[in-house]
């Protein structure tokens, strides 16, 4: 359960152990060596500059060392550090960081992702809490376009870019709206996620990994859920 991420292992939840001496691991965000006492059954370990960093940074620490090309796995991990809040909008910066770090890894230019998400950050820091309701416009959505303007350059006065990141805007967003509010932050990157992975693949001509059957762990964390009217609700 998404609960036991807050107090178990950082990146599945199980059940913590102790070594029975020091050992040398790699941290499962930054990938610094580390001597620790402490890892989970499974061997992950966080840590404790990672497990006290703020949410961007997190995420941008987690993409930069990354070679996933697999955007859904890589948000699921990133949901569970504690810094990403249930709702919040540090997703909004999540969404193109996953998808740009699978572009580049699947495209072979891994050189160019610090840049791109340091675009990202910077663009995502425009789209405030609330936007899905006050505005009318979620920022999974938004994010979504703002992954397609940075790999294609996009400007406002750019021909088939511009209509390019509007229209991905426009299909992720359509697709939010089709399932309902209130507003999930969970529920909504998923679906966003998808249809920018279908995106990338038939109009941009760049294949990610695309994600099987998501099934969300964040319900309890969620007031709001919709529960069983949710596709990725378990």
């Amino acid at each position: 359960m998404a609960e036991e991420h807050r107090t178990g292992c950082l990146v599945c939840g199980k059940e913590l152990r102790y070594l029975a001496s020091p050992q040398e691991i790699a941290c499962s965000f930054c990938g610094g060596v580390h001597r620790t006492e402490a890892a989970c059954v499974d061997g992950h370990y966080v840590c404790d500059r990672c497990h006290g960093l703020p949410a961007i940074d997190v995420i941008t620490t987690f993409c930069e060392r990354s070679g996933s090309r697999d955007p859904v796995a890589m948000a699921m991990a990133l949901m569970h550090h504690p810094a990403v809040k249930m709702h919040g909008p540090e997703h909004h910066y999540l969404i193109p960081a996953v998808l740009l770090t699978a572009w580049s890894n699947a495209r072979g230019e891994r050189d160019l992702l610090p840049g791109r998400l340091e675009k990202a950050r910077q663009r995502s820091e425009w789209v405030k809490g609330g936007f899905c309701g006050l505005l009318g416009d979620c920022g999974a959505a938004v994010g979504t376009g703002i992954f397609v303007s940075v790999v294609l350059g996009a400007t406002p006065v750019s021909g088939p870019e511009w209509r390019l990141a509007n229209r991905m805007t426009a299909r992720a967003l359509s697709v939010i709206a089709e399932h309902g509010g209130p507003r999930c932050c969970k529920r909504n990157t998923f679906l966003a996620l998808q249809e920018a992975v279908a995106f990338a693949r038939e109009e941009l001509g760049t294949v990610m990994e695309s994600p099987g059957e998501i099934r969300c762990t964040f319900s309890p964390l969620n007031r709001e859920c919709r529960k069983e009217e949710c596709p990725f609700h378990s």
